[in-house]
């Protein structure tokens, strides 16, 4: 059973083998999150300005939406600034920054009603980020950019933690992504056909887990839960940001999620930089986890 846990009082390594258990954590009011919203608000309403962001769809085209805001996610993704907050809110959450390693945030937008569903609006299907090559020992961070409700929330399916599900993660290879997938966002309009790993037989969504949280707040669970975006239906797009971090001593050690049906190549180890000074993951743990090394493919996506 899925346990969520507001404001713990564990220790990290408490919560990490928690989370590998399949339970998921909230954190409320982090100043470091807040700022982080805060700078995103920034960048986001001067790229849809005359318009509120939620409503910019009922305002232009969606070639002209897609404009606004594809330029926004890299620029906010790779802004010094961006990886200096996301060190200060990840140390506010008691996580030690010598062994925690942060890879960089993602922009996500997701409009209302359908008016984009592909590219840089992606809705994701129902997937474990273990299908697209991360460690099992790999944990998510979840936060709202404007306040949202539960129709425009993200779904957990708690049911699927520990029940396989047939996939084609076998067929991804995240060297490949990062050279082809990574780049064609922009252009995924009408539909996104980009190779991902989806599901390979018919998944129940309901029942599902949605955790609605306040703007400074920030979910994190395990990069092994099978999780969707909700279809918004809400009427207002919604705008959020997310993270990944690994422990270095938990890589070590191979502590993780259990491994129930991903089986993709490569490895997103070389996108982590350490928390404390900005090291790059060891050579010889990334080489642990590696199979396939990236000589036709692209290691580390640059936009």
């Amino acid at each position: 059973m899925t346990t969520v846990h507001h404001n713990s009082t564990f220790g990290d390594e408490e919560r990490r083998t928690r989370q590998f258990a399949g339970d998921i954590f909230v954190h409320t009011a982090l100043p470091g999150v807040l700022s982080l919203v805060e700078f995103a608000r920034e960048m986001i309403e001067d790229a849809f300005a005359p318009f509120d962001p939620r409503e910019a769809q009922y305002h232009m085209p969606v070639g002209d939406w897609v404009a606004r805001f594809a330029p926004v996610k890299p620029a906010f993704i790779h802004h010094p600034r961006t990886l200096g907050i996301l060190r200060q809110a990840v140390e506010e959450a008691a996580c030690d920054p010598d062994a925690t390693y942060i890879d960089v945030p993602r922009l996500r937008g997701v409009t209302s009603d359908g008016y984009l569903t592909s590219g840089v609006g992606y809705a994701h299907h129902p997937h474990r980020d273990t299908w697209y090559s991360a460690p099992m020992s790999q944990l998510n961070w979840w936060l709202p950019i404007y306040p949202f409700t539960a129709d425009s929330a993200m779904a957990f399916h708690p049911a699927y933690w520990s029940t396989k599900v047939a996939n084609g993660s076998s067929e991804f290879n995240y060297y490949e992504w990062n050279a082809v997938g990574r780049k064609q966002a922009a252009s995924q309009v009408g539909a996104d056909t980009r190779k991902q790993p989806r599901p390979t037989e018919p998944v129940a969504l309901d029942p599902d887990l949605r955790i609605v949280c306040g703007v400074g707040d920030v979910i994190v669970f395990s990069a092994a839960h099978l999780h969707s975006t909700v279809a918004n239906t809400s009427g207002l797009g919604r705008f959020s940001i997310d993270f990944r971090t690994v422990n270095v001593d938990d890589l070590a050690a191979n502590l993780g999620a259990p491994n129930i049906d991903s089986q993709p190549t490569g490895t997103s180890l070389r996108d982590f930089r350490r928390g404390s000074d900005l090291e790059p993951m060891p050579d010889d743990l990334v080489a642990s986890y590696d199979q396939d090394e990236p000589i036709m493919g692209v290691a580390v996506f640059r936009p």
